[in-house]
């Protein structure tokens, strides 16, 4: 027998399926990372969640993440250690430096920044984006709410990406992954009702920067979220609420 070929008709054909793409987004536990990361999912995306522990004051966090990942249905979620807490230098990763209870003093970078966080966790971030062939690496950063920590505005994101696209094989391919964080300029109101419209589970989440069992209503976090949950219509999923039930 000979084999001959079959004649296919473009126009009857059916198309290939095409590929999902992959993004890779840093899962922290709170309220903005989980936002975008349903963000990417809606648009999508197959999410690989990425987690870090970095000796942050608790745990707490780390189990919101695992569960933000499991109701988001990622499609892979990930928690590696980096010890940031070796050196302190943070209220976050010292025990000796107070959580601060004052509020947000504007220009004033409070002492809940950590030194060269996101600069670390963005860049193994583009590391497993660059292994897995991720297209995005989604950020849940913002810089209205906090007053502008260096490493979450704009124009460090800018910066960044033109590192990631000179330091990584892929970048220099010119199909490096590409920094998306589409919260960075968002106030916090309108990041809780675009959880809420997602699905997000907000009462997973974890913002506050104590470990307890319950939030505790009066660090800069807890603050800033409670009266975004409150503008947006949501009193019953702050932290005093939640704490009475």
């Amino acid at each position: 027998m000979i084999w001959q070929p079959i004649a296919i008709d473009p126009a009857t054909a059916s198309p290939l399926p095409t590929p999902q793409p992959t993004a890779i987004a840093l899962l922290s536990g709170g309220l903005d990372s989980a936002t975008a990361a349903a963000l990417a999912v809606e648009a999508g995306y197959a999410v690989i969640g990425l987690s870090f522990d970095y000796g942050q004051r608790h745990r707490r966090e780390l189990l919101a993440a695992k569960a933000v990942a499991q109701a988001l249905q990622l499609a892979e979620h990930h928690t590696i250690a980096v010890n940031l807490a070796s050196w302190g230098g943070s209220s976050l990763t010292d025990q000796a430096i107070a959580v601060p209870t004052d509020g947000v003093q504007s220009g004033v970078i409070p002492s809940t920044y950590v030194p060269g966080r996101n600069t670390v966790f963005i860049a193994l971030g583009l590391s497993l984006a660059e292994a897995r062939g991720a297209s995005k690496l989604v950020l849940g950063v913002n810089a209205v709410d906090y007053s502008g920590y260096p490493d979450c505005r704009p124009d460090y994101l800018s910066a960044f990406q033109t590192l990631a696209d000179l330091a990584s094989k892929s970048g220099r391919e010119g199909h490096g992954a590409q920094l998306w964080a589409p919260l960075v300029l968002w106030s916090k109101t309108e990041i809780v009702r675009e959880a809420l419209r997602l699905g997000v589970p907000v009462d997973s989440t974890w913002s506050c920067y104590s470990g307890g069992d319950k939030a505790c209503g009066i660090c800069d976090s807890c603050r800033i979220r409670d009266a975004a949950l409150i503008e947006a219509g949501h009193p019953e999923l702050a932290s005093g609420a939640l704490s009475s039930h």
